[in-house]
């Protein structure tokens, strides 16, 4: 049985995870602990082709040699059974895309512990990263939490925190706060280990929630202010993506132009919000109901992302049309 520095045997843990986010998280469990089993959600059809593509965890497990378990449902009592027989002294649950049955939740000997994406009560669900970008929150972090039956609830063993940049997404946060958590926990799991973790209660009166996102969340409202407009193309990207609508349609079509990389622009708005005010250095530029926002790069219903100079030059009559 590998053993740490002291001698004494390892920490035997189980890393549950599916997507990339967890991946950094579960390669410093496995520097740390002996990782007797990966979870992960099974293989499903992704991308363009409908591929049957597998976990990014899992791809990461089998590069480091693990084994993993990929069970369609996890509250059946043969699951409990094999977890069980595992004798794991914690579960790490990162990402995996489930909610653990209390009766799982029961089974390690030091607990279940989750990282999550937010410095907990804020933003307790399932999008953290997206929303701290769209509610304009100026930092976040990751918290790690020893995990119980309510949806984020537990108390606190560790966390860190980072700012928030005016050009992050939620793509490029997502990669910096899975680096920071798997530094976390990677510090945090030997003191669990050890008996010395200590553990803060969260404030039930200053929780939010972060719930999941729905493709209506891309929907940009360009009435609000263009820092606004700004926080919440950032915080859909790269899913479900910012878009808005021409009025009127055109004839043609009538589907969304999407809308990337935004910049606020300093001065009064130019013209009605929605109003597609021209080009600029930035990008297109439209008005808000409070200043004016340019995007560097669009995409057209059917057609490849460009920078918006290509678009506007292939299509001046956007100029002057009105965005919804």
């Amino acid at each position: 049985m590998p053993t740490t520095g002291g001698g004494a045997p390892a920490l035997r843990a189980v890393f549950f995870g599916s997507p990339a986010f967890a991946v950094p998280c579960l390669e410093a469990t496995a520097r740390v602990a002996e990782v007797v089993a990966v979870v992960s959600q099974p293989d499903r059809p992704a991308g363009r082709g409908n591929a049957v593509t597998e976990p990014a965890v899992k791809t990461a497990a089998r590069r480091l040699g693990l084994p993993v378990l990929q069970p369609e449902k996890i509250r059946p009592p043969a699951f409990g059974a094999e977890l069980r027989a595992l004798g794991a002294d914690v579960f790490v649950v990162v990402a995996y895309g489930r909610i653990l049955p209390q009766a799982l939740l029961d089974l390690p000997r030091l607990g279940p512990w989750n990282v999550h994406a937010s410095l907990l009560p804020a933003l307790r669900g399932a999008a953290p990263i997206q929303w701290a970008i769209i509610r304009g929150d100026d930092r976040t972090g990751v918290s790690i939490m020893r995990m119980e039956a309510g949806l984020d609830t537990g108390p606190v063993a560790a966390v860190a925190a980072t700012a928030i940049g005016d050009d992050d997404t939620a793509g490029t946060l997502a990669a910096r706060l899975s680096r920071l958590g798997a530094e976390l926990l990677a510090e945090t799991l030997p003191a669990i280990a050890a008996g010395q973790a200590s553990l803060r209660p969260q404030d039930e009166g200053a929780a939010t929630l972060a719930p999941l996102l729905e493709k209506e969340d891309g929907h940009l409202d360009f009435t609000q202010p263009a820092r606004a407009v700004s926080a919440r193309a950032r915080g859909v990207d790269p899913w479900p993506g910012a878009f808005a609508f021409l009025d009127p349609p055109p004839a043609d079509d009538g589907q969304p132009l999407k809308l990337f990389v935004p910049r606020v622009l300093a001065g009064a708005a130019p013209a009605p919000p929605g109003t597609i005010a021209g080009a600029a250095p930035a990008g297109l530029v439209v008005a808000c109901g409070e200043g004016a926002i340019a995007f560097a790069e669009l995409q057209l219903p059917g057609r490849k992302r460009l920078p918006a100079a290509a678009v506007l030059a292939g299509k001046p009559g956007l100029a002057g049309a009105v965005l919804r």
